[in-house]
Order: structure tokens, then sequence, then C-alpha cells
């Protein structure tokens, strides 16, 4: 994942943004006496990205995988929207608790733009479903160059997604973020639709770093700088996450990638390790791997 990737990231200013107030209110309005549902995973499970995860003789990755995590930001469905019998087969290659998070075809989101794009989302949505208890939330991430010019359209689409079926939504383009009318509005829509709003951090656009929840759901895709400082950045998450937390969180899904897919089953057990002793969540430390990538 190089969205975001910058040449010098010890020159970048990683502190989180202080939560704004809209948040707090949300999550204190949704507060439930029930446990917080975690889920933290890799992008993906294949040995080509996790180099050095997989125990030698390994004959079939997901079944490893899965094993060590308990959820996958499914970025494989971006590229093809998985048959119905595809789903089947990974969801009975997991244990019990595991979840998917399938992302939106970049058919729906690139090439068309959200637009004509019904039979495309129902084919989706239709496979997707099969994983039954196993099925996360569904991410749809939009082009770089996707604009609030085109702010009526993403609405629609949001509007007529069949209900009941989990989305959270990543807009990438400055221009939802540098005008506060804009932003405000976008909110606004999410929460209206139960849309949960993607937080990205990554190095080159903090921007984005908006800690602007729209649900009791904080979804967040964390993207490793290949620096030392990517494990810094980890625990000063687990404090954020510890105040959302208190404040009524429901729902915590956090996706650990790198710019070069080197070390990321690392972070990911640094950041469970830390998660666990801060929030009190009982999440399987994954196993390290060969730590000389």
């Amino acid at each position: 994942m190089k969205f975001g990737q910058v040449n010098n990231p010890e020159e970048i200013d990683f502190s989180l943004p202080p939560t704004p107030s809209e948040t707090i209110q949300l999550l204190e309005a949704h507060q439930q006496k029930k446990p917080l549902e975690v889920a933290v995973g890799c992008a993906k499970w294949n040995k080509a990205d996790l180099k050095g995860f997989y125990p030698r003789g390994t004959k079939d990755e997901l079944i490893y995988y899965s094993r060590q995590f308990n959820s996958i930001e499914l970025n494989a469905t971006f590229y093809n929207s998985p048959s119905k019998e595809q789903v089947k087969t990974w969801k009975d290659k997991t244990p019990d608790g595991f979840k998917f998070f399938p992302k939106i075809p970049q058919s729906v989101s690139h090439y068309s733009r959200l637009l004509n794009s019904d039979e495309k989302v129902k084919d989706f949505v239709d496979a997707t479903v099969l994983f039954e208890e196993k099925l996360g939330m569904a991410f749809l991430q939009m082009h770089d160059n996707y604009k609030p010019k085109d702010f009526d359209r993403l609405e629609k689409f949001l509007l007529s997604f069949p209900k009941g079926y989990p989305l959270a939504v990543e807009v990438r383009n400055e221009e939802w973020f540098s005008d506060s009318k804009i932003s405000a509005r976008l909110y606004e829509l999410f929460e209206e639709t139960h849309t949960a709003n993607v937080l990205v951090d990554t190095a080159g656009r903090r921007d984005m770093m908006h800690m602007r929840l729209t649900t009791p759901t904080a979804f967040i895709r964390y993207v490793g700088a290949n620096h030392p400082s990517d494990y810094d950045r980890l625990v000063e998450w687990v404090k954020v996450i510890k105040e959302w937390k208190e404040a009524g969180l429901q729902q915590l899904f956090f996706f650990i990638h790198q710019n070069i897919e080197l070390e990321s089953p690392l972070l990911a057990a640094h950041f469970i390790e830390h998660l666990n002793k801060e929030i009190g969540s009982d999440l399987r430390i994954p196993n390290k791997g060969n730590t000389l990538f």
C-alpha cells in the first residue's frame, strides 16, 4: 500500500489530533453495557506480502492466518467481486469468531464511480452475505480524484445501499476535508445512513486524520511508514481507543498495512499486546514470524 508514502517519514508529525467533541457526543449517545467488539488484522494473507510470517511447510495460508488473527481486511475483492462458491470456501477454512471485511470492487468505486452500479453491488452483496456470522463490515474506498462535486452521487448510492448490510466509506480527495461545510455535510450523510467513516493514518495524508466517527464503530486503516516510529504511533492509537471505549465505542476494526509490506504481523503483535493491556481485551497475540526480514 503506497498511498500517502513519503521519502522522509522522520520529517512527519505523526501526533494524533484531538478527538472532536462531535465524536465523543455520538459515542456517549450510543453507550451500551456490552463488551467492545475488537477486530485486528492485516490487509492480505498471502506469503508474497507477509514474508517470514508463515512457518516452513505451511500448505494453506488462510487456514494458518485465521488462527493467528481474528480478522482480515479483504482487499482481494477490490479487484474481482468474489463468487458465492469462493466466499463459502473462505468461510469454511476459518474458525469460529473470525471476521472478513471485504472491499467493494473497483468496478463500482473507480470505473463506474458509483453510477449504474446496482447490479454490481447486488452481485457483491449476494455473495458476501454468505460469510454469514463471519461478515464483519464491507468498505467502499473512493478514488483519490473523487471530489465533493459528486456528493449527490455518493448520497444516492448510500441511500439505496442494501439496508442492514454493514458498510464503511473512505473518501480520499483533499477537498472533502479542506472545507468544514463539506465535511459536515458528509458526516451528516454518514450518520443518516449508518455508515462508518473510515480513518486512514498514513504519512503523506495527515488531512485524513479527521478523528470524526459517524457511528459507534471505529474503522481504522493504519499504514506504517517502514520506519521505527511505526511502533510508537500504534501505542498512541491505543491511548485514543481507550478514551473512545470509555465514551461508548461499540466496535473497533483496526487493520495494519505498511507502504512496503514487511513487518505487518510484527506491528500487529505490538499493537495487540498494548491494546490487551490498556483496555482489557483478550486478543490472541499473533506469531511474529521471522523478524529478520
